[in-house]
């Protein structure tokens, strides 16, 4: 099932157009038809110069989807992208500037023109107005589970994440499982109370916030045991598997199971 939906996010133009970009110099290069007419009287075969850059790219984006935690198929490509389409361009200049030039320019046209999709949908979350509307649901219903983002409207991590926390928040909401938001921006009571700093150069925007029975069980990104913040990557996949999303939903609809079957006795 992840395989068919990886599949069908593939088919979306802004995937196939960079895989394209990505391996368009060696597909090029190695294609007999298209190498004798863009690089006639050379072998088609890649020298030692345009071996050592693939070989560096190679590592490059391993070390670096490695170092984002990338898990899925789509994560890898995403996080790649930059790094093969910079590679490309090198290996296009390399070539002959006149090749490298249009490449470029096709690869900054294609940023302005196919940004990366995201999550449009419906959203299950609720937006505290300060941080006395937060205290007196925590307080009131302490059955309830709550995923609470502190962001703020200005900040580009903060925008970046609110698709995929939309996302989360339509797929994992329930009656004793609810998301929430609360922006630090507006509120900076809320920021001092949970040890934010909401800077320009924060790097603690966004923060999620765990609470179970009304008390806070754990947030991300989190300070180590020396007190160095943990760079903790927002993606949809790294925030299931940090706070168990799937065992904290199967808990909650149980629960719920439970209490209607209390009341139907």
């Amino acid at each position: 099932m992840s395989f068919i939906k990886d599949f069908r996010q593939l088919l979306k133009p802004y995937y196939w157009i960079n895989i394209l970009l990505s391996i368009s110099y060696v597909t090029c290069k190695r294609t007999a038809v298209i190498c004798n007419f863009l690089f006639p009287n050379t072998d088609c075969e890649l020298d030692s110069r345009e071996t050592e850059i693939l070989f560096f790219l190679i590592i490059v984006v391993m070390l670096r989807t490695r170092k984002a935690g990338s898990v899925t198929m789509v994560n890898y490509l995403s996080a790649s992208f930059v790094y093969t389409k910079i590679a490309n361009l090198i290996l296009w200049f390399y070539a002959d500037i006149r090749y490298g030039l249009p490449y470029g320019a096709l690869v900054i046209l294609c940023a302005l023109t196919l940004p990366e999709p995201t999550y449009i949908g419906p959203e299950h979350v609720t937006y505290f107005r300060g941080l006395q509307t937060l205290d007196e649901e925590l307080k009131h219903h302490k059955g309830t589970t709550w995923l609470v983002c502190l962001y703020a409207a200005w900040h580009p991590a903060c925008v970046n994440f609110a698709p995929v926390f939309a996302e989360l928040s339509a797929s994992y909401s329930l009656d004793n499982f609810k998301f929430g938001k609360l922006d630090v921006g507006r509120y900076p009571d809320v920021a001092a109370k949970f040890r934010i700093q909401d800077g320009p150069t924060s790097r603690q925007l966004p923060t999620l916030l765990l609470f179970t029975e009304g008390q806070e069980e754990m947030r991300r990104p989190q300070p180590d045991n020396t007190g160095k913040l943990q760079k903790f990557l927002f993606s949809k996949d790294n925030v299931k598997a940090a706070f168990d999303i799937d065992g904290i939903y199967q808990k909650c609809k149980e629960k719920l199971a439970t209490s209607k079957n209390k009341k139907t006795d």
